[in-house]
């Protein structure tokens, strides 16, 4: 098992001041399997010496393991373990900052009243001064309902604020915006529908995220039709937007065309349906999609949600019966959104030749990575530890940025598309590799890219306000 900042722990240690202790300390560490990153002198005294030792543990209970070794240590004593994440976290991850000086009497007095009493009426008079005369230009409200927060399930809305602080940072770092993390008690959908159209008004745009299905499909379709303003449940779109555009370069490389192939989604979920909805938008060939009670077929109300439903009639043309198994015989690619371990070798041997394999069930992939590449031709994990990560920080702070950039009204299928296609582009095709089908989600290059391909489809669609990208995108 890799070993991560994840799970890094700084054990504070008082040890005996005597020749070899040190030693001992760090050979005891080494057999428990602690992986040690630095060692820093606390204090040192006649009889004692205080060091704090990080470690890199596989997890809390290998943590807990390591301490209890090292306690057994004659002339070692653990004063303290401090977990970096957790120390990361305190006092939380955000702040507001002013970006107007507010030192002197003439500073208040332009900041707040009586100056802003002009900018009010002037708004109040025309409504969309709102964009240029207060921040709702640059500002997304990242909303949860903790019903689904990352793998953990419903943890509710507070466990789900260190996530929506999270996000807010990575749309500030990768994207300039300014998000705010607002977690809602309810799980209804129509009180969260309601709840949103009320916030709507301060913001320029509206980031749902970890919204568990089917209510995610409900509260998407619901806002999009009553805001004007852009929404995007990210868990759906975010994620099918870096597959697609994955999915192009895997295809350019083994020299096959998106309209040609068929293609296998197991996990029919949010994030399933939205790859499935992007794929069909973007012309594949065939779908075969997959749940924990086989391949969807129209006709079978009875396992299926009103979401799987629809998504039957739209996929499974040859009437395919059946499991996985069965679902890739002969099938091009493999997108995988389930649950890990679920792929075998003769599995992936029976696809079609240059089978192309997605395994992004986390932290454990449907199979296991280094097999998966002895039999398929291209692969793409879900994590940071593997080639061609799938991971939908690539998309969202670029597509927001670009919608942002003309105001656009709404964020619409032709927008997630030009998203896809941008992205894609960012690796040039003679660079294009089996390991290398996306960028990095450090190459700083691809919000940018993705805004500019963005703003310029919402004004072909018409969503925009303006009707030109901001000075430096043309």
């Amino acid at each position: 098992m890799s070993m991560g900042v994840a799970y890094t722990l700084t054990l504070r240690c008082q040890i005996e001041n005597r020749p070899g202790m040190l030693g001992r300390l760090t050979t005891r560490i080494g057999e428990v399997g602690g992986d040690i990153g630095a060692i820093d002198i606390v204090r040192a005294e006649r009889s004692v010496l205080v060091r704090d030792i990080t470690v890199r543990v596989q997890d809390e209970e290998h943590g807990a393991t390591l301490v209890a070794a090292l306690n057994d240590l004659g002339g070692i004593h653990v004063l303290q373990v401090s977990d970096r994440v957790f120390l990361a976290h305190l006092g939380g991850k955000l702040a507001m900052q002013s970006r107007v000086p507010l030192k002197t009497r003439d500073d208040l007095s332009i900041a707040y009243t009586p100056g802003v009493a002009r900018v009010c009426k002037a708004i109040a008079d025309e409504p969309e001064k709102v964009f240029a005369l207060t921040w709702k230009a640059n500002s997304v409200a990242v909303v949860s309902d903790g019903s689904a927060v990352l793998g953990l399930g419903n943890l509710g809305p507070e466990a789900a604020l260190p996530v929506m602080e999270g996000k807010a940072i990575l749309f500030k770092e990768l994207a300039n915006i300014d998000a705010v993390p607002i977690c809602l008690r309810s799980q209804d959908p129509e009180v969260i529908v309601q709840t949103v159209e009320q916030l709507a008004a301060s913001f320029g745009g509206i980031n749902l995220e970890d919204i568990a299905a089917p209510n995610c499909f409900l509260i998407e379709g619901r806002l999009h039709e009553s805001l004007d303003i852009p929404v995007m449940h990210d868990d759906q779109h975010g994620t099918a937007v870096v597959v697609l555009a994955a999915l192009s370069n895997a295809l350019r490389l083994v020299g096959k065309r998106l309209g040609d192939v068929r293609a296998v989604v197991n996990g029919v979920g949010a994030a399933g349906t939205a790859i499935i909805r992007a794929l069909l938008e973007a012309g594949i060939g065939e779908i075969t999609a997959v749940d924990r009670y086989g391949i969807l077929r129209e006709g079978d109300d009875a396992v299926q949600t009103p979401m799987q439903r629809i998504v039957a009639s739209q996929t499974n043309r040859d009437r395919r019966r059946g499991h996985l198994r069965e679902a890739l015989e002969g099938a091009d690619v493999f997108i995988g959104v389930s649950r890990g371990n679920l792929l075998t070798p003769e599995m992936v041997r029976g696809m079609a030749g240059d089978p192309i394999v997605f395994a992004l069930a986390n932290p454990v992939p449907e199979g296991d990575p280094e097999m998966l590449r002895q039999y398929a031709r291209v692969v793409a994990t879900g994590r940071s530890d593997q080639p061609n990560q799938i991971n939908n920080v690539l998309s969202f702070p670029g597509i927001f940025r670009g919608a942002l950039d003309v105001h656009a009204r709404h964020m619409t299928t032709e927008m997630r598309l030009a998203a896809a296609e941008a992205l894609a582009g960012v690796i040039p095709p003679e660079e294009i590799s089996e390991e290398y089908i996306i960028p990095s989600v450090f190459n700083r290059h691809v919000a940018p890219i993705i805004a500019e391909a963005v703003a310029r489809a919402a004004i072909r669609e018409g969503v925009a306000r303006r009707d030109h990208l901001p000075a430096g995108g043309d």
